[in-house]
């Protein structure tokens, strides 16, 4: 979340005091968003389910590299694909009782008939259609309460990079429920939400990014790609 800083004004009045933002507290998302905006050390937390989680410091190997893998994938997408944008590490106002940041997010342009839209102060709100979580630490956590989250709210896509067991889920919200994507025969998983968003599970895994975006130049020029940036271009 971007802070905000506002000047002292001249007044007499004491400062309302706000305790320290730390994991396990209960609060409103408003209360959530000023302790947050004020613990100018903290670098991430979110707000799932009413309670706060505060990022560790994030390892290298653990989260850094699979988070560069994954942008590059992504953000190689959303360069060849009009109507389409994305964020790294987002605030997402998903309802009152989650704030989610997530490590990426896939999302339809809300003048493109997009499921999400921007507050008055810049912040994302409502459901983006994919959205990626690197798991280190915080893997039960991804897999349990915010997956939950994700499908009550309606997030389309949900991927989890789970990097110490270094594998991969990729679930597609049907009928209210998370199912899971499996690859094709040819060891690749399509998105079931934007066309030609394909990934090649092992060689991302296994840091051959040549082949992951090889394999993903693929799906940019398959014609149902091509159909999706019409579509798109039509709004």
């Amino acid at each position: 979340m971007v802070r905000e800083y506002s000047p002292q004004t001249q007044s007499n009045s004491p400062q309302k005091y706000l305790p320290p933002l730390a994991s396990g507290d209960r609060l409103t998302r408003p209360e959530f968003e000023r302790r947050y905006a004020a613990a100018s050390h903290i670098k991430k937390a979110e707000l799932i389910e009413g309670i706060v989680y505060v990022a560790s410091p994030l390892r290298h190997e653990q989260h850094g590299k699979p988070h560069s893998r994954v942008m590059t994938w992504l953000g190689v997408y959303q360069a060849m694909t009009f109507g389409v944008d994305l964020s790294v590490e987002p605030t997402v106002r998903l309802d009152l009782d989650n704030e989610p940041q997530p490590d990426a997010v896939l999302l339809i342009e809300p003048a493109k008939g997009g499921q999400t839209r921007l507050s008055s102060d810049g912040y994302i709100e409502g459901s983006p259609e994919l959205i990626v979580e690197v798991a280190a630490s915080s893997a039960a956590i991804d897999r349990g309460s915010k997956k939950q989250v994700y499908r009550r709210n309606g997030v389309l896509e949900y991927v989890i990079w789970q990097s110490y067991d270094n594998q991969i889920e990729w679930f597609y919200l049907v009928d209210g429920d998370y199912q899971l994507l499996s690859p094709d025969t040819d060891k690749i998983i399509r998105s079931q939400v934007f066309p030609g968003l394909w990934l090649a599970v092992e060689p991302l895994l296994n840091n051959q990014m040549a082949r992951v975006l090889e394999v993903l130049q693929l799906g940019l020029n398959s014609p149902e790609h091509g159909e999706f940036v019409k579509q798109l271009e039509q709004k």
